[in-house]
Formats: C-alpha cells, structure tokens, sequence
C-alpha cells in the first residue's frame, strides 16, 4: 500500500489499473510562484514543492509517498491548468494541428527507495473541431487540466503520431513505478 499524495482522479485510476494499492490523500501546494526555465525544469519544482508540503505532513514512514506533477507544453510555451474557459480556448488552441508534449514527474519515497522520473510523451495533434472544441469547453471537463488536455477524452480523436507512454501524458509512469515497486 502506497500513499498517493494527490487528489486526482485519474491518477487514482491509473493506480487502480496498475493493480497497485493506495490511499488518496494529499496537502495543497501553490504552483504558481514557480518560475521555471523549461517545461522539465518546471514539473520538477512543482513535484518537488508537492513532495516537500507531503512529506512534512505524512512522512513515508507508515506508507511509501508518491507525488507527482505534469505539464504541457506546444509551441515553445508552458500552458498550465486554464483559469476560465477563455484561457482553456486559447491554450487549446496553441495545440491544435502542433506537437504537444506532456511532461510528467513523479517522486516515489519508501523506507529503502527513493525515486525521481521526470518522462515525456508527444503527441502531435490535428487541427480541432470548432464545434466539438466548444461542446468541450462547456463541459467543463477541461478543468484542473494541465494544458486542459485530455488525451483519453477530448484529444484523442485528433491524435495522429503519439510517441510515449499514454500513462505519463494521464499524470503517472505507472510503467516506471511498477518496475521499483
């Protein structure tokens, strides 16, 4: 049984499929103040801040700690979780018909491991629907997102080369924890 220090949902379910057993909960961190020189740089500070917030709260003491952090970056931009349904537009937008790249990292923590992955996974999309791009955006399911990307929903018909783990572009290598665990 691990703990997993985060509260989303699709990271649970990555778990889940996995077959690896956790508990969910996790203290905040505020990304904001980051200022990072590159994607990497970027999810390894907030994965890093997460790590530190969780490990003061929990230890790993009772259950090895994972953390865990993504971004998305297109077009030479890092485009974080979209504040309205603008932003989401726009930032969408930004990858429509380009390269996007998902940049996950993660911080596994047991009593006699500690490990740090930061992995990548491409994806170069079509041009986006207006039409299915709007009945997105009003579903809110965008929301939380990095990039508002979701590979499994939304993005995934516009998909045409993809070279990576789909696991690290849901939030979690899961293929890389598995290995360690």
């Amino acid at each position: 049984m691990i703990r997993l220090a985060s509260s989303s949902q699709t990271r649970a379910q990555l778990l889940n499929e996995a077959g690896i057993k956790f508990l969910q909960e996790s203290v905040d961190f505020d990304e904001d103040s980051i200022i990072a020189s590159s994607p990497k740089n970027f999810v390894y500070l907030a994965t890093l801040g997460k790590y530190e917030a969780n490990l003061k709260a929990f230890g790993y003491e009772d259950y090895p700690l994972l953390v865990s952090d993504t971004v998305v970056t297109s077009q030479n931009q890092i485009l974080r979780k979209a504040k309205c349904v603008d932003d989401a537009r726009n930032i969408l937008m930004t990858q429509s018909g380009n390269i996007t790249s998902i940049v996950t990292c993660m911080i596994y923590h047991s009593k006699d491991k500690k490990i740090i992955d930061i992995s990548q996974t491409d994806y170069l999309f079509s041009e986006f629907n207006q039409d299915e791009l709007d009945i997105y955006l009003q579903s809110g399911e965008w929301k939380g997102k990095a990039g508002a990307c979701m590979v499994e929903g939304f993005c995934k018909s516009y998909i045409q080369q993809v070279q990576g783990l789909q696991s690290t572009a849901m939030g979690l290598n899961t293929e890389v924890l598995n290995v360690f665990m």
